[in-house]
């Protein structure tokens, strides 16, 4: 696929990550208008409750659009979806003969706030990239044990905080906890030393499914609404004491950090890949119909406090052993219940070079081998003040489809009562 022209000339730069082939969904406010959804379009935004509310695009009988979330959007269904973007590509299109009549309702990009682009109902993480739980599994198991034994059967995930999701921008606390030292005979209470992030991908299910009903996979794909760049803040140091044996707690419910921008499974279509060779065959249910997985390039980007941004690692969103729609897929198998809103994090996604690991856990190897910065300092893991930054795009002819970053900066942990 080329570059589709738009009359707003900004969205034909082959740099920006907002061609009309995109066109995310977010919500925004300016110091005039409260939060409300919007469409990102080149170095713009399309308002979308002044365009319901001028008449000239319609989804419902009620209005969708003057709320701070896309969840009332995602309720309506794959076939409100479709019509939705077919609108938008036609009034954007560079012959549109609305053209005059939808350009008052554009806003300058930079004049704006971004704020979470939907409700999430709940937060599902996976642990689903192979390359990255075969490094940690080395680390902590030695090689001949780096995967257990059902990793290759089946996507392992774990139920997360719906309520510390928050959007790009957003400040984090180094969070306490409880840490102990291998030396130690008893735990201490303190602030995390081992703070990391996280390199995934977010799908967000747009579609419900009722308690006790199962989904194939290419009907899951069909649930998924779109997708985010999501940073899974990790204290690692907390983790390794509490996980043993219900899996990850504290150490990953203080924060989540997502992009701003919900890239559509639609404006995606064209990037779809296959996944990876597998050693074992899947089960049928978790069988693929065709590719599953994107064509995305990811980075992690670091920048210290008052330093210049550097980055740290370049990955693929190909790089996953299970896709979103798998995952979907088996979360339902036992019945349990989908909700349109819930978020699922892919796992980190690492490739298999040392340049292509997506945590700092990895890139350190556990912080034996520190990273040196180009002002000279060092990083096992993250310190205050420090920029995390996630960025991502599908790379097409002419054209990019981006999400814009994900991104949060490190502050001091909160003083404990």
């Amino acid at each position: 696929m080329t570059l589709m022209t738009s009359w707003v000339e900004s969205a034909n730069s082959a740099d920006t990550d907002f061609p009309l082939n995109n066109l995310p969904y977010g919500v925004f406010s300016t110091n005039a208008l409260e939060p409300r959804c919007g469409v990102a379009i080149g170095d713009q935004i399309l308002d979308m409750a002044a365009l319901e509310e001028a008449g000239l695009i319609e989804l419902s009988e009620e209005p969708v659009f003057d709320v701070p979330y896309w969840n009332d959007v995602m309720e309506l269904g794959v076939d409100a979806w479709e019509a939705l973007r077919a609108r938008l590509i036609e009034l954007l299109s560079a012959d549109a003969p609305e053209q005059a009549s939808v350009a008052p309702h554009l806003v300058p990009m930079a004049d704006v706030l971004l704020h979470m682009p939907m409700v999430v109902s709940e937060y599902t993480d996976f642990y689903a990239g192979k390359h990255h739980a075969t490094n940690v599994g080395t680390m902590f198991r030695g090689a001949e044990n780096a995967l257990p034994p059902n990793w290759l059967h089946i996507p392992i995930g774990y139920n997360g905080r719906a309520s510390t999701v928050v959007v790009s921008g957003t400040d984090i606390h180094r969070p306490n906890g409880q840490l102990k030292a291998p030396d130690a005979d008893t735990p201490s209470f303190g602030p995390c030393k081992r703070l990391d992030i996280e390199l995934e991908m977010g799908a967000i299910v747009g579609t419900s499914t009722d308690m006790g009903q199962t989904v194939s996979v290419a009907e899951a794909d069909e649930m998924i609404f779109g997708y985010v760049l999501l940073n899974d803040w990790s204290a690692r140091d907390i983790q390794a004491w509490e996980y043993q044996p219900l899996g990850p707690f504290q150490a990953k419910a203080f924060a989540t950090s997502i992009s701003p921008w919900i890239v559509t499974r639609a404006a995606l279509e064209p990037f779809r890949t296959s996944t990876p060779e597998r050693e074992k065959e899947l089960l049928p249910y978790l069988q693929e119909p065709g590719p599953m997985l994107y064509n995305i390039d990811l980075s992690v980007i670091i920048e210290p406090e008052g330093g210049k941004q550097e980055v740290l690692a370049r990955t693929n969103y190909n790089q996953m052993y299970y896709s979103a729609a798998q995952q979907l897929t088996h979360h339902a198998s036992s019945g349990c219940a989908m909700n349109a809103g819930d978020l699922l994090g892919s796992g980190t996604i690492s490739g298999p070079g040392k340049s292509e690991r997506g945590s700092l856990l990895e890139l350190s190897w556990g912080g034996k081998e520190p990273i040196t910065l180009a002002d000279g300092s060092t990083r096992s893991f993250i310190e205050d003040g420090d920029n995390m930054i996630l960025t991502g795009h599908a790379q097409g002819e002419g054209f990019r489809i981006g999400f814009g970053a994900c991104e949060g900066r490190i502050l001091p942990a909160k003083r404990f009562p």
